[in-house]
């Protein structure tokens, strides 16, 4: 029998606007850590890996739909709180002709920035006891007032004492932060209580200056960081471990069309996760996460079709 291996993702799930024409909007849900849950339940369905999804939601209809959905998916709801009178957050997407987007977000009474709040915090780290992985993002952090993202370095530290790997992607956003020092130090906060990072190059070099993926891996392992998995772009993955050999690069997977950018990196990043949580190698997990990033751009919105999903070998 297959033994359960359970992931918890912790962060922001949206009401998502996607423009079809000028004029015209699609409605759908995604976030970046939620994106990633999709994902890993997804590849995970067959493998024996759980997923659970950590957030705040409203009592309102479309709080109702995104669990609804989550569920469908095969992620847990367990331990999504549930605010009376208050809403989901909201974005809306717009996509050149080059498949690059852009976004515009209504987000500060949404539900999930009293995540922690209430003695939430408590709860979550007897909840979460035991769990193979949490994975949060820089937007998590930044949705979170201070004391909120003390109580969330405290949690790591509790679970992390108890076994829990802990695996986050700095996605650095600017206007979801006061100014870049507050995200500099909450991220380095965070960092010193990673286990993985998956950092996107671009968002690293212009948040800390990186020179390139060496220093930025550098950077990481210096803070403690045991495995670094730098993304990209176009130009594929790299990967390092505190201590090994030399960063090794892992090429991008064939793309077709590039239709929306939009969750390639936490398709990515789920790739990543399930592979390695299966037991394959930094360098094989980064490729499966490649060909993953691949499929997701050549489909619109954060979350494709489900039989549009590849066969990465993983079950």
């Amino acid at each position: 029998m297959t033994s359960v291996i359970r992931v918890a993702t912790i962060g922001e799930c949206m009401i998502e606007l996607r423009h079809t024409d000028a004029q015209t909007l699609k409605i759908g849900f995604g976030g970046d850590t939620l994106n990633t849950a999709v994902y890993l339940a997804r590849l995970g369905a067959g493998a024996g890996i759980r997923v659970d999804y950590v957030t705040a939601l409203g009592d309102d209809p479309y709080s109702e739909a995104m669990l609804t959905g989550w569920q469908a998916e095969g992620v847990g709801t367990a331990l999504v709180a549930r605010l009376p009178w208050r809403l989901p957050g909201l974005y809306i997407i717009r996509t050149n002709t080059q498949g690059e987007r852009s976004f515009t977000y209504f987000r500060s009474a949404a539900a999930a920035r009293d995540l922690l709040r209430d003695g939430r915090d408590a709860s979550l780290a007897q909840s979460l006891a035991g769990f193979a992985c949490v994975y949060l993002s820089g937007i998590t952090l930044s949705i979170l007032d201070e004391p909120q993202r003390q109580l969330l370095v405290a949690l790591l530290d509790r679970l992390r004492a108890g076994g829990t790997k802990v695996a986050f992607d700095g996605n650095y956003r600017p206007a979801g932060w006061p100014d870049a020092d507050v995200a500099r130090r909450w991220m380095t906060a965070v960092l010193q209580r990673c286990d993985i990072a998956l950092p996107t190059l671009d968002d690293e070099q212009r948040l800390f200056g990186d020179r390139d993926a060496d220093g930025c891996a550098a950077r990481l392992h210096g803070a403690g960081v045991g495995d670094v998995v730098v993304k990209l772009g176009a130009a594929g993955s790299q990967v390092s471990s505190r201590g090994g050999d030399r960063p090794s690069t892992i090429p991008p997977a064939a793309v077709g069309k590039v239709v929306d950018t939009t969750a390639a990196g936490d398709s990515f990043n789920a790739g990543y996760l399930a592979a390695r949580l299966l037991g394959r190698d930094a360098a094989a997990a980064a490729a499966v996460g490649n060909r993953l990033a691949a499929v997701k751009v050549q489909h619109p919105g954060a979350i494709m079709p489900r039989d549009a999903m590849p066969d990465l070998g993983l079950t």
